[in-house]
């Protein structure tokens, strides 16, 4: 009977999926509500939860094992961005509109503060060419501007991993802390989560937690955080490198 069971979860394992996010999602709530009574919510504690299994399997997670393997395809790209979009339906273009010169400056400051950052944690470590400080700092900006701006400058196949990593640790950083952090700094609404979007910019992690803290502010983070990236993979190997070449005497 066991085998019987496990074979029709193989077979259907996109929909097994839906139903094991959805018993985690329960738990998590269940948790939430009467144990921690409300001081952590829900949504963080099963972000949390998921990034914990997530270590449980080799490169693609939890989805090594072939009883999750519809976890690859509901956790994957395609239904992320699916998601994102669908929730733009629900957008205020005026919002949109009345927000854009602040959602502007946060992106040029959220561009050069995360890419200060970086540069400084590349300094840290030991490296002090222009070309790794750039790549490196360029992934404290999100995980794809790295690795763009190492492959344009031909940076070392050891300091683009770094660079990945250090904004796929921001990525997790903003899923998990946003809906903890969200009532305290105002969070709230289309205006804030523009600007919100802006000044951290990884998509990922801008959509997950706004989805975590209210839904309906999801398009508006996730519109400044997809320009970001895009600006971030302009300026961070051209205008922002050259400054550190500068600044370098080279």
């Amino acid at each position: 009977m066991s085998e019987l069971i496990t074979d029709v979860l193989v077979r259907n394992g996109l929909v097994f999926a839906f139903l094991f996010v959805g018993l985690i999602m329960l738990f998590s709530f269940w948790v939430a509500r009467r144990v921690l009574r409300g001081l952590i919510p829900g949504v963080a504690l099963a972000i949390l939860l998921g990034l914990g299994l997530a270590f449980l399997g080799g490169e693609r997670g939890i989805a090594e094992y072939p009883l999750f393997a519809g976890m690859a395809l509901l956790g994957g790209a395609m239904l992320r961005d699916f998601a994102v979009v669908a929730t733009a339906m629900g957008a205020d273009l005026d919002q949109i509109r009345h927000a854009g010169p602040a959602g502007a400056v946060a992106l040029l400051v959220g561009i050069l503060l995360s890419f200060l950052l970086g540069t400084l944690i590349a300094w840290s470590m030991g490296y002090t060419d222009p070309v790794s400080l750039a790549t490196i700092g360029a992934g404290a900006c999100t995980y794809i501007v790295g690795p763009v701006t190492g492959t344009a400058l031909g940076a070392t196949s050891e300091v683009m991993a770094i660079s990945i990593a250090t904004g796929v640790v921001k990525t997790i950083a903003t899923t998990v802390l946003t809906p903890l952090i969200a009532r305290r700094v105002g969070l709230d609404n289309p205006h804030s989560a523009l600007v919100f979007g802006g000044l951290l910019g990884t998509t990922s992690g801008v959509a997950a937690g706004l989805a975590a803290t209210d839904p309906k502010l999801v398009p508006y983070g996730a519109l400044t955080a997809t320009f970001y990236t895009g600006l971030g993979c302009l300026l961070c190997p051209s205008v922002l490198y050259l400054l550190l070449l500068a600044l370098a005497g080279g």
